[in-house]
């Protein structure tokens, strides 16, 4: 291999350990008590080696956090447009939505603690998760899968259910995966969902 080439791999193989350095640091210290010189340092490289990826710590945030954001977004958007059931549908985007969160719990912590911090920059985009929803719980109304109401509401309202466990497990309220908890947030998505 060249210098060069040997570099590019080193600064490639840097990025993923400054991204988990930098989460560790906002969901254990919060944001803006991290600096990018403990960031840096956590994860094992130079201060530069961050610079050269990323402006700074808050456009490595913002990153770390629009990933997960518009992932979960289409996560939602497949398990609810799939056919099936009211039942069905809600089953698959409450799994969908707690397999995310097994998957990488850090990633998933760090979205559900910073969404005031970066959500007010991000709403009413066609394709956010909040916005995603809102449309197919419309649909839902129209169709008279759901009884009718604020779509805006109803949606607040169900990923509250859903959000709050995620919050819970985060400051050691719950234990386990939050998988092991698909059909009871489900049920309570979905008596959300029905009310009238």
């Amino acid at each position: 291999m060249t210098d060069s080439a040997v570099e590019k791999k080193v600064r490639r193989s840097a990025k993923p350990k400054i991204e988990r350095a930098a989460l560790k640091l906002f969901v254990h210290d919060g944001f803006d008590a991290a600096t990018t010189r403990e960031i840096a340092s956590e994860a094992g490289v130079s201060e530069g080696a961050l610079y050269r990826h990323y402006k700074g710590k808050d456009e490595l945030a913002v990153s770390l956090f629009m990933t997960i954001h518009n992932r979960l977004g289409e996560m939602l958007r497949e398990a609810l447009a799939s056919e099936g059931t009211i039942e069905q549908r809600i089953n698959r985007a409450v799994e969908a939505y707690c397999k995310l969160a097994d998957e990488d719990w850090l990633l998933f912590s760090f979205h559900l603690v910073s969404l005031n911090r970066y959500l007010p920059n991000d709403t009413k985009r066609d394709d956010d998760p909040v916005s995603i929803l809102e449309r197919i719980v419309a649909a839902m109304m129209a169709s008279g899968d759901v009884p009718k109401g604020d779509p805006a509401v109803i949606v607040s309202m169900c990923l509250g259910v859903v959000m709050q466990t995620g919050l819970s497990k985060i400051y050691n309220r719950i234990d386990g995966p939050m998988s092991d908890r698909v059909d009871v947030l489900s049920n309570a998505v979905l008596a959300v969902l029905m009310q009238k």
